[in-house]
């Protein structure tokens, strides 16, 4: 079985077109969107309606990122990211908050055994491996992840950082993202999974696209465009 697993695209089309693309030669059969889907500046609408259609053409499972939560919440004047949610609102079809906001935080597939999740099985906010600016030790990554039943693989998102652990008989992966990279290579990433029962193998891919026309875009349009242009470009997290 191969399953194709992306996530973090947060609101690029640029990026996400290359991505598919690159997914698609692969000829998975399963999909999985790990969250973080439309909260960025590189053409969010864009990328809501990519990631819509290729839900509709292969049945993608998706959970919950922390920003869909965040698209999901009541604007009011206290409202954390106020203004960048505010101005998503106006770039995306009426009820695309809801809905992302209402994903699962985790989905299974393969008879339970790959388990995929944004950060935690329990919370989008949760870093699975991250400690700080560190790796997670393996008894902070097992508190975390609480029982995983039959699963022998766990993927997830959130930190937009490639690793893969092992715990015993499980592989934890974190699929790295499609856009907002921040280990200083701008370059889209996805997970392609490929195995049953006890035996899966983890292959990461990193997809070459159009990003000086996804910063472009950003500037020209975006709220904080030139901060976001600035990260697209370099593949650094934003001061």
């Amino acid at each position: 079985m191969r399953v194709a697993i992306f996530g973090d695209v947060h609101g690029n089309r640029f990026a996400l077109e290359a991505v598919i693309q690159d997914m698609e030669r692969h000829q998975p059969d399963a999909w999985v969107n790990l969250g973080d889907q439309m909260f960025g500046g590189a053409d969010p609408a864009g990328a809501w309606h990519l990631q819509q259609d290729l839900k509709a053409r292969y049945g993608v499972l998706e959970v919950r990122g922390n920003t869909d939560e965040r698209l999901g919440q009541p604007l009011t004047e206290t409202t954390e990211k106020r203004e960048m949610l505010t101005w998503l609102h106006g770039q995306l079809p009426e009820g695309t908050g809801a809905y992302v906001a209402g994903l699962p935080t985790s989905v299974t597939l393969a008879d339970g055994q790959v388990l995929a999740a944004h950060g935690a099985p329990d919370s989008a906010w949760t870093y699975l491996l991250r400690d700080g600016n560190a790796w997670a030790s393996d008894d902070l990554v097992r508190e975390r992840l609480g029982d995983p039943r039959a699963a022998r693989v766990v993927v997830v998102g959130h930190s937009h950082l490639e690793h893969v652990r092992q715990l015993g008989s499980l592989t934890v992966v974190n699929a790295g993202a499609v856009s907002r990279q921040k280990d200083g290579s701008p370059l889209a990433r996805w997970v392609l999974l490929e195995g049953e029962g006890d035996a899966w193998s983890v292959t990461f891919y990193r997809v070459p696209y159009d990003i000086e026309a996804a910063a472009r875009w950003a500037e020209d349009h975006a709220h904080k465009g030139q901060q976001e242009a600035v990260q697209l470009r370099t593949g650094k997290a934003s001061k």
